[in-house]
């Protein structure tokens, strides 16, 4: 090793106990909060070994004493991490697998990799150095395959040429031209133009990291930046944010994004900032989702027209569309179900927007049958449904209508205390990501899309029904131009034959091992 090697190393050894120091008096005095479910703690603890160490020895209340209980598994990981011992694994694969992999151990490694947390494993395995420092302080780019996840540290982006956009904008794969981001650092072009195959708006970071330059100065410490954004920033691509199953992409992508990004104790922390990559005015009755990420104000990049900005710590989170992506399009495999990243990201949203799971009155099983308010895809007869299941005294039965007279996380409240969530196929379905685990989901009718929510119930591992006899179902024109496409009719449905899906989807419920546990918890707090 030579004597500027080694000049380094000892520089970036100090940096970083300094650093650990800081935040372990941080979080001493309150500042630093984890804020993590309880059963997240055992793998966040273990993902940052000296971390732990330090705060064992150095600190004292409830991460102290966690430490130290039985609660604490020292061995349990997500799965992605390096020395990963004990992977949270609670996938299975009762289905078939013939057809689609030689064996059963294949077909639950395939769904592991397409959509747990093998898929932020798969990320990491595919980070790449693009532009190198020369110091520990220079700038630096690594990214993933595609360019669908990149980070950097000490980031140029000059937004000046803003002014001149008279028309708000989104998904513009042309929103900087070439030079107008970059950083001093070693810039491997050849190697990176490689990856600069997936230009859609909201495939990739590609259509604007292909504009990205080498700094003949350093951004930051040259003063070539009007603003230097201090906090980590996460830009993002948002889909559609009037529609549920869509903007719901956006935000599991980002949860993604932040196990990809999981190198320091702040990992998960709220104070970050978070920039929409469009000049929209952020608008969205699921809003309030994003106080799971970030206590501060959401930017868009109307923030910085006219400036140059320098980042110091910057995230391109994974788009909502990618191509054999996570959640939107997944090419999932047949015959599994239960992703332990969908089930954590549902926790983390409950715990983080402090949804409260209430106790069922006289142990009656909980249904809601969440109702349109539409011109398509309506329940024409749905008084007469709701008539048949509400005369069992066995049922407690809700009629729910998702739409802005209900805050949204109003509406997540009384879908985390249902048990049997009803509802044709529309984007209220995707309110299945908050169910309790032994739930059953009824989507009445897919109307033509067998696997949307199909999908997304078994990525969740919540049991799935649909209506099972074309017999009992009449479809109404409802005036749309093309009569023949089911997502556009209107629906009636048999009355006896719901109420027999409905007792079926109970006895699932109640068969369910977490139910069962669930009540006799109940039971035994009554004694």
């Amino acid at each position: 090793m030579n004597l500027l090697s080694l000049k380094l190393l000892i520089i970036l050894i100090l940096f970083l106990k300094s650093a650990l120091s800081e935040v372990i008096n941080e979080f001493n005095d309150g500042i630093v909060d984890i804020d993590l479910p309880k059963n997240h703690l055992s793998q966040y603890f273990n993902n940052l070994r000296r971390f732990t160490k330090k705060l064992n020895e150095t600190s004292h209340g409830f991460y102290k004493d966690y430490l130290s209980s039985e609660e604490y598994d020292r061995e349990l990981c997500w799965g992605y991490e390096y020395g990963c011992k004990k992977p949270q694994f609670i996938h299975k694969c009762p289905g078939n697998h013939s057809g689609y992999v030689k064996d059963k151990e294949t077909q639950l490694d395939v769904f592991y990799s397409q959509a747990d947390f093998g898929y932020v494993k798969q990320q990491l395995r595919e980070l790449k150095v693009y532009c190198e420092p020369y110091t520990i302080t220079d700038s630096s780019l690594e990214c993933s395959e595609n360019v669908r996840f990149c980070r950097g540290r000490n980031l140029m982006i000059n937004f000046t040429d803003l002014v001149k956009r008279e028309e708000p904008f989104r998904w513009d794969v042309n929103v900087l031209k070439a030079g107008e981001i970059g950083g001093y650092c070693k810039f491997h072009k050849d190697k990176f133009e490689e990856k600069l195959d997936h230009l859609g708006a909201l495939q990739s970071w590609a259509a604007e990291l292909r504009n990205y330059e080498s700094l003949e100065k350093r951004p930051i410490e040259d003063d070539l930046c009007d603003v230097v954004v201090e906090k980590p920033t996460y830009l993002m691509k948002l889909d559609s944010t009037i529609n549920l199953y869509h903007h719901f992409c956006d935000f599991f992508n980002l949860y993604v994004s932040q196990h990809v990004n999981f190198t320091h104790e702040s990992g998960f922390t709220t104070d970050v900032n978070i920039l929409i990559w469009e000049t929209h005015p952020y608008w969205s009755q699921f809003a309030d989702t994003f106080k799971a990420f970030t206590e501060n104000e959401l930017w868009n990049l109307n923030k910085f027209k006219g400036k140059v900005v320098c980042f110091k710590n910057l995230v391109f989170s994974l788009p909502p569309r990618m191509i054999f992506g996570l959640y939107y399009n997944t090419p999932l495999i047949n015959g599994c179900e239960n992703s332990a990243l969908f089930h954590a990201f549902s926790e983390h949203l409950m715990h983080r927007l402090q949804i409260k799971q209430h106790e069922p009155k006289n142990r009656k099983v909980r249904i809601t049958f969440l109702s349109r308010n539409t011109k398509y895809r309506n329940v024409l007869n749905e008084k007469d449904l709701i008539k048949r299941i509400s005369s069992n005294s066995n049922y407690e039965v809700k009629r729910v209508v998702y739409d802005r007279n209900i805050k949204f996380l109003d509406q997540m409240e009384i879908t985390k205390n249902t048990d049997v969530f009803i509802g044709i196929h529309g984007a209220g379905l995707t309110h299945l990501l908050f169910l309790p685990n032994w739930a059953t989901l009824f989507e009445l009718h897919n109307c033509g899309d067998p696997n949307c929510y199909h999908d997304l119930a078994r990525l969740r591992g919540i049991n799935y029904m649909t209506w099972e006899d074309e017999n009992f179902v009449e479809s109404i024109e409802a005036g749309y131009e093309d009569e023949s496409h089911e997502k556009f009719k209107n629906y009636n449905f048999d009355p006896d034959e719901f109420g027999r899906l409905v007792a079926k989807a109970v006895k699932a419920v109640r068969n369910h091992e977490d139910y069962k546990n669930y009540i006799k918890r109940l039971e035994h707090d009554e004694l």
